[in-house]
Protein backbone atom coordinates (compact mmCIF):
# COMPACT_ATOMS: atom_id res chain seq x y z
CA UNK A 1 0.00 0.00 0.00
CA UNK A 2 1.27 3.49 -0.81
CA UNK A 3 2.32 6.00 1.83
CA UNK A 4 -0.61 8.26 0.95
CA UNK A 5 -3.17 5.44 1.12
CA UNK A 6 -1.77 4.28 4.44
CA UNK A 7 -2.03 7.79 5.89
CA UNK A 8 -5.66 8.04 4.73
CA UNK A 9 -6.54 4.79 6.53
CA UNK A 10 -5.49 6.08 9.95
CA UNK A 11 -8.54 7.05 11.97
CA UNK A 12 -9.02 9.14 15.14
CA UNK A 13 -9.65 7.31 18.40
CA UNK A 14 -13.16 6.86 19.81
CA UNK A 15 -13.19 8.53 23.24
CA UNK A 16 -16.20 6.48 24.32
CA UNK A 17 -14.02 3.34 24.26
CA UNK A 18 -11.70 4.90 26.83
CA UNK A 19 -14.67 5.74 29.04
CA UNK A 20 -15.96 2.17 28.82
CA UNK A 21 -12.54 0.76 29.66
CA UNK A 22 -12.11 3.14 32.59
CA UNK A 23 -15.53 2.16 33.94
CA UNK A 24 -14.37 -1.45 34.18
CA UNK A 25 -11.06 -0.43 35.73
CA UNK A 26 -12.97 1.55 38.36
CA UNK A 27 -14.94 -1.57 39.34
CA UNK A 28 -11.85 -3.71 39.96
CA UNK A 29 -10.97 -4.69 43.52
CA UNK A 30 -8.72 -1.74 44.32
CA UNK A 31 -9.03 1.91 45.28
CA UNK A 32 -9.89 4.15 42.34
CA UNK A 33 -6.84 4.93 40.24
CA UNK A 34 -4.49 3.03 42.53
CA UNK A 35 -2.70 1.26 39.66
CA UNK A 36 -1.82 4.57 38.06
CA UNK A 37 -0.13 4.37 34.68
CA UNK A 38 -1.04 0.68 34.31
CA UNK A 39 -4.70 1.69 34.25
CA UNK A 40 -3.91 4.39 31.70
CA UNK A 41 -2.06 1.84 29.56
CA UNK A 42 -4.96 -0.61 29.69
CA UNK A 43 -7.55 1.97 28.69
CA UNK A 44 -5.25 3.28 25.95
CA UNK A 45 -4.81 -0.22 24.50
CA UNK A 46 -8.57 -0.75 24.45
CA UNK A 47 -9.11 2.64 22.79
CA UNK A 48 -6.39 2.16 20.18
CA UNK A 49 -7.47 -1.35 19.19
CA UNK A 50 -11.22 -1.11 19.72
CA UNK A 51 -11.10 -4.40 21.66
CA UNK A 52 -13.23 -4.16 24.80
CA UNK A 53 -12.09 -7.62 25.92
CA UNK A 54 -8.54 -7.85 24.57
CA UNK A 55 -6.29 -10.86 24.75
CA UNK A 56 -2.67 -10.36 25.71
CA UNK A 57 -1.20 -9.53 22.29
CA UNK A 58 1.55 -11.26 20.37
CA UNK A 59 4.30 -8.64 20.44
CA UNK A 60 7.05 -8.10 17.88
CA UNK A 61 10.03 -5.74 17.82
CA UNK A 62 11.44 -4.73 14.45
CA UNK A 63 15.13 -3.78 14.55
CA UNK A 64 16.05 -1.93 11.36
CA UNK A 65 19.76 -1.81 10.52
CA UNK A 66 21.44 0.68 8.20
CA UNK A 67 24.69 2.56 7.70
CA UNK A 68 25.26 6.29 7.34
CA UNK A 69 27.60 8.12 5.02
CA UNK A 70 28.02 10.91 7.56
CA UNK A 71 29.94 8.48 9.80
CA UNK A 72 33.09 9.40 7.83
CA UNK A 73 32.90 12.83 9.49
CA UNK A 74 33.93 11.33 12.83
CA UNK A 75 30.58 11.75 14.58
CA UNK A 76 30.61 8.35 16.30
CA UNK A 77 32.90 6.64 18.79
CA UNK A 78 32.64 3.34 16.87
CA UNK A 79 33.64 2.32 13.31
CA UNK A 80 31.05 1.45 10.66
CA UNK A 81 32.07 -2.20 10.78
CA UNK A 82 30.11 -2.50 14.00
CA UNK A 83 26.77 -2.26 12.15
CA UNK A 84 27.01 -5.62 10.30
CA UNK A 85 28.75 -7.19 13.28
CA UNK A 86 25.83 -6.25 15.52
CA UNK A 87 23.32 -7.52 12.96
CA UNK A 88 24.92 -10.95 13.22
CA UNK A 89 24.88 -10.65 17.01
CA UNK A 90 21.12 -9.95 16.88
CA UNK A 91 20.60 -13.02 14.74
CA UNK A 92 22.56 -15.16 17.19
CA UNK A 93 20.41 -13.85 20.05
CA UNK A 94 23.29 -12.26 21.91
CA UNK A 95 22.36 -8.57 22.00
CA UNK A 96 20.55 -6.54 24.64
CA UNK A 97 17.34 -6.48 22.61
CA UNK A 98 17.37 -10.29 22.38
CA UNK A 99 17.72 -10.69 26.14
CA UNK A 100 14.96 -8.23 26.98
CA UNK A 101 12.69 -9.60 24.24
CA UNK A 102 13.02 -13.07 25.74
CA UNK A 103 12.23 -11.59 29.14
CA UNK A 104 9.12 -9.84 27.79
CA UNK A 105 8.00 -12.78 25.65
CA UNK A 106 8.12 -10.86 22.36
CA UNK A 107 9.73 -11.73 19.03
CA UNK A 108 12.55 -9.82 17.34
CA UNK A 109 12.72 -9.31 13.59
CA UNK A 110 16.03 -8.01 12.22
CA UNK A 111 15.73 -5.99 9.00
CA UNK A 112 18.63 -5.07 6.73
CA UNK A 113 17.25 -1.92 5.16
CA UNK A 114 20.60 -0.36 4.32
CA UNK A 115 23.70 -1.99 5.79
CA UNK A 116 26.91 -1.46 3.77
CA UNK A 117 27.62 -5.19 3.76
CA UNK A 118 26.51 -8.20 1.76
CA UNK A 119 25.31 -10.80 4.26
CA UNK A 120 24.31 -13.42 1.71
CA UNK A 121 21.73 -15.98 2.81
CA UNK A 122 21.58 -15.65 6.59
CA UNK A 123 18.83 -17.40 8.53
CA UNK A 124 16.43 -15.00 10.20
CA UNK A 125 17.56 -11.82 8.44
CA UNK A 126 14.90 -9.90 6.53
CA UNK A 127 16.64 -8.53 3.44
CA UNK A 128 14.92 -5.26 2.53
CA UNK A 129 18.04 -3.35 1.49
CA UNK A 130 17.22 -0.10 -0.28
CA UNK A 131 20.85 0.99 -0.70
CA UNK A 132 24.21 0.31 0.98
CA UNK A 133 23.94 3.10 3.51
CA UNK A 134 22.99 6.70 3.01
CA UNK A 135 25.26 9.27 1.38
CA UNK A 136 27.21 11.76 3.46
CA UNK A 137 24.53 14.30 4.38
CA UNK A 138 27.17 16.94 5.12
CA UNK A 139 27.99 17.21 1.40
CA UNK A 140 24.91 15.84 -0.45
CA UNK A 141 21.36 14.66 0.30
CA UNK A 142 21.32 11.42 2.26
CA UNK A 143 18.86 9.79 -0.15
CA UNK A 144 16.90 10.46 -3.30
CA UNK A 145 13.16 10.96 -2.95
CA UNK A 146 12.56 7.53 -4.52
CA UNK A 147 14.89 5.82 -2.05
CA UNK A 148 13.23 7.64 0.83
CA UNK A 149 9.76 6.57 -0.23
CA UNK A 150 10.97 3.00 -0.70
CA UNK A 151 12.38 2.92 2.84
CA UNK A 152 9.06 4.13 4.28
CA UNK A 153 7.15 1.62 2.14
CA UNK A 154 9.33 -1.21 3.49
CA UNK A 155 8.15 -0.34 6.99
CA UNK A 156 4.51 -0.23 5.90
CA UNK A 157 4.82 -3.62 4.22
CA UNK A 158 6.40 -5.18 7.30
CA UNK A 159 3.62 -3.82 9.48
CA UNK A 160 1.02 -5.30 7.16
CA UNK A 161 2.79 -8.67 7.20
CA UNK A 162 2.89 -8.59 10.99
CA UNK A 163 -0.84 -7.89 11.17
CA UNK A 164 -1.56 -10.87 8.93
CA UNK A 165 0.51 -12.99 11.32
CA UNK A 166 -1.63 -11.92 14.27
CA UNK A 167 0.75 -9.42 15.87
CA UNK A 168 -1.13 -7.09 18.20
CA UNK A 169 1.68 -4.93 19.58
CA UNK A 170 4.63 -3.46 17.66
CA UNK A 171 7.98 -2.33 19.07
CA UNK A 172 10.53 -0.18 17.29
CA UNK A 173 14.27 -0.82 17.20
CA UNK A 174 17.31 0.15 15.15
CA UNK A 175 21.03 -0.26 14.66
CA UNK A 176 23.38 1.92 12.66
CA UNK A 177 26.70 3.53 13.53
CA UNK A 178 26.29 7.29 13.21
CA UNK A 179 22.50 7.27 13.36
CA UNK A 180 22.13 9.79 16.18
CA UNK A 181 23.48 12.42 13.75
CA UNK A 182 20.61 12.21 11.21
CA UNK A 183 18.21 11.75 14.12
CA UNK A 184 19.38 15.04 15.64
CA UNK A 185 19.13 16.73 12.24
CA UNK A 186 15.56 15.49 11.78
CA UNK A 187 14.66 16.52 15.33
CA UNK A 188 16.05 20.03 14.92
CA UNK A 189 14.07 20.58 11.73
CA UNK A 190 10.78 19.00 12.83
CA UNK A 191 10.70 20.65 16.29
CA UNK A 192 12.28 23.96 15.34
CA UNK A 193 14.83 23.67 18.14
CA UNK A 194 18.51 24.68 17.79
CA UNK A 195 20.85 21.87 16.74
CA UNK A 196 22.89 22.15 19.94
CA UNK A 197 19.74 21.56 22.03
CA UNK A 198 18.96 18.22 20.38
CA UNK A 199 22.43 16.77 19.79
CA UNK A 200 23.85 14.39 22.38
CA UNK A 201 26.89 12.19 22.77
CA UNK A 202 25.51 9.14 20.96
CA UNK A 203 27.74 6.14 21.51
CA UNK A 204 29.94 8.05 23.94
CA UNK A 205 31.87 10.89 22.29
CA UNK A 206 33.33 13.64 24.48
CA UNK A 207 32.17 17.26 24.57
CA UNK A 208 34.58 18.32 21.82
CA UNK A 209 33.20 15.50 19.70
CA UNK A 210 29.66 16.60 20.44
CA UNK A 211 30.38 20.16 19.33
CA UNK A 212 31.96 18.82 16.11
CA UNK A 213 28.79 16.79 15.58
CA UNK A 214 26.68 19.93 16.11
CA UNK A 215 28.76 21.75 13.49
CA UNK A 216 28.37 18.89 10.99
CA UNK A 217 24.58 18.85 11.44
CA UNK A 218 24.25 22.64 11.27
CA UNK A 219 26.32 22.67 8.09
CA UNK A 220 24.06 20.05 6.54
CA UNK A 221 20.92 21.98 7.42
CA UNK A 222 22.39 25.20 6.01
CA UNK A 223 23.36 23.35 2.82
CA UNK A 224 20.10 21.49 2.19
CA UNK A 225 17.44 23.74 3.81
CA UNK A 226 15.01 20.84 4.48
CA UNK A 227 11.35 21.87 4.57
CA UNK A 228 9.66 20.87 7.84
CA UNK A 229 6.25 21.09 6.13
CA UNK A 230 7.40 18.29 3.81
CA UNK A 231 8.52 15.47 6.13
CA UNK A 232 9.73 13.27 3.27
CA UNK A 233 11.95 16.13 2.10
CA UNK A 234 13.50 16.27 5.57
CA UNK A 235 13.97 12.51 5.65
CA UNK A 236 15.55 12.45 2.18
CA UNK A 237 18.00 15.28 2.81
CA UNK A 238 19.21 14.58 6.35
CA UNK A 239 17.59 11.33 7.50
CA UNK A 240 18.45 7.65 7.50
CA UNK A 241 17.13 4.45 5.99
CA UNK A 242 16.23 2.94 9.36
CA UNK A 243 14.42 6.14 10.28
CA UNK A 244 12.43 5.76 7.07
CA UNK A 245 11.65 2.11 7.80
CA UNK A 246 10.48 2.96 11.31
CA UNK A 247 8.35 5.79 9.92
CA UNK A 248 6.53 3.34 7.67
CA UNK A 249 6.21 0.79 10.47
CA UNK A 250 4.47 3.40 12.65
CA UNK A 251 2.13 4.45 9.86
CA UNK A 252 1.29 0.86 8.86
CA UNK A 253 0.58 -0.20 12.43
CA UNK A 254 -1.58 2.85 13.13
CA UNK A 255 -3.58 2.19 9.97
CA UNK A 256 -4.35 -1.30 11.34
CA UNK A 257 -5.13 0.06 14.85
CA UNK A 258 -2.13 -1.70 16.37
CA UNK A 259 -0.33 0.22 19.15
CA UNK A 260 3.33 1.09 18.61
CA UNK A 261 5.75 1.12 21.54
CA UNK A 262 8.54 3.55 20.72
CA UNK A 263 12.12 2.94 21.76
CA UNK A 264 14.51 5.87 22.12
CA UNK A 265 15.96 8.79 20.17
CA UNK A 266 16.12 7.29 16.67
CA UNK A 267 12.59 5.87 16.98
CA UNK A 268 11.49 9.28 18.23
CA UNK A 269 12.91 10.95 15.12
CA UNK A 270 10.93 8.49 13.01
CA UNK A 271 7.82 9.33 15.03
CA UNK A 272 8.32 13.02 14.22
CA UNK A 273 8.34 12.20 10.50
CA UNK A 274 5.32 9.88 10.80
CA UNK A 275 3.29 12.42 12.76
CA UNK A 276 4.33 15.07 10.28
CA UNK A 277 2.89 12.92 7.49
CA UNK A 278 -0.28 12.00 9.43
CA UNK A 279 -0.89 13.69 12.81
CA UNK A 280 -3.49 11.07 13.79
CA UNK A 281 -0.83 8.37 14.09
CA UNK A 282 0.39 10.06 17.27
CA UNK A 283 -2.66 8.62 19.06
CA UNK A 284 -1.31 5.09 18.50
CA UNK A 285 2.11 5.76 20.06
CA UNK A 286 3.34 4.66 23.50
CA UNK A 287 6.69 6.01 24.71
CA UNK A 288 8.55 3.21 26.47
CA UNK A 289 11.21 5.33 28.11
CA UNK A 290 13.09 8.62 28.12
CA UNK A 291 16.65 8.32 26.85
CA UNK A 292 19.59 10.26 28.22
CA UNK A 293 19.99 11.68 24.70
CA UNK A 294 18.88 15.28 25.17
CA UNK A 295 17.12 15.33 21.81
CA UNK A 296 14.82 12.52 22.90
CA UNK A 297 13.41 14.67 25.69
CA UNK A 298 12.68 17.38 23.12
CA UNK A 299 10.88 14.84 20.92
CA UNK A 300 8.70 13.51 23.72
CA UNK A 301 7.74 17.02 24.78
CA UNK A 302 6.97 18.00 21.19
CA UNK A 303 4.76 14.95 20.65
CA UNK A 304 3.14 15.22 24.09
CA UNK A 305 4.15 11.68 25.04
CA UNK A 306 4.80 10.70 28.66
CA UNK A 307 7.42 7.93 28.92
CA UNK A 308 6.71 4.84 31.01
CA UNK A 309 10.29 4.52 32.27
CA UNK A 310 13.32 6.71 32.89
CA UNK A 311 16.29 4.37 33.29
CA UNK A 312 19.11 6.41 31.69
CA UNK A 313 19.06 4.09 28.66
CA UNK A 314 20.83 4.99 25.40
CA UNK A 315 21.45 1.64 23.74
CA UNK A 316 18.71 1.59 21.12
CA UNK A 317 18.10 -1.72 19.30
CA UNK A 318 14.57 -1.86 20.75
CA UNK A 319 15.69 -2.53 24.33
CA UNK A 320 13.47 0.10 25.89
CA UNK A 321 10.59 -0.93 23.66
CA UNK A 322 10.78 -4.50 25.03
CA UNK A 323 10.44 -3.21 28.59
CA UNK A 324 7.54 -0.98 27.56
CA UNK A 325 5.78 -3.87 25.81
CA UNK A 326 6.11 -5.95 28.98
CA UNK A 327 4.30 -3.20 30.90
CA UNK A 328 1.56 -2.98 28.25
CA UNK A 329 0.92 -6.71 28.58
CA UNK A 330 0.88 -6.43 32.38
CA UNK A 331 -1.71 -3.67 32.10
CA UNK A 332 -3.91 -5.79 29.84
CA UNK A 333 -3.74 -8.66 32.32
CA UNK A 334 -4.84 -6.33 35.11
CA UNK A 335 -7.76 -5.19 32.96
CA UNK A 336 -8.90 -8.68 31.94
CA UNK A 337 -7.92 -10.95 34.85
CA UNK A 338 -8.48 -8.89 37.98
CA UNK A 339 -11.87 -9.42 39.66
CA UNK A 340 -14.46 -6.70 40.09
CA UNK A 341 -15.95 -5.96 43.50
CA UNK A 342 -19.13 -7.76 42.46
CA UNK A 343 -17.31 -10.85 41.17
CA UNK A 344 -15.16 -11.12 44.29
CA UNK A 345 -17.88 -10.34 46.80
CA UNK A 346 -15.81 -7.48 48.22
CA UNK A 347 -17.51 -4.41 49.67
CA UNK A 348 -16.89 -1.21 47.78
CA UNK A 349 -15.85 2.14 49.24
CA UNK A 350 -18.61 3.76 51.29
Amino acid sequence: MSIQDTCRRIQPLDASLRETAQARLDRLTKPLGSLGRLEELASSYVTMTGQLKPNVPHGMVFTFAADHGVAVEGVSAYPREVTPQMVLNFLRGGAGVNVLARHAGVDVRVVDIGVDHEFGPVSGLLDRKVMKGTRNLSVEPAMTRAQTERAVTVGIELAEEAMRDGVGLIGTGEMGIGNTTPSAAVTAVMTGRPVADVTGRGTGIDEAGRMHKVAVIQGALDLHCPDRTEPLDVLAKVGGLEIGGLTGLILGAAAARVPVVLDGFIAGAAALIAVGLQPLCREYLIASHRSVEQGHRVILDHLGLKPLLDLDLRLGEGTGACLGMDLVCAAIKIYTEMATFGEAGVSEKV
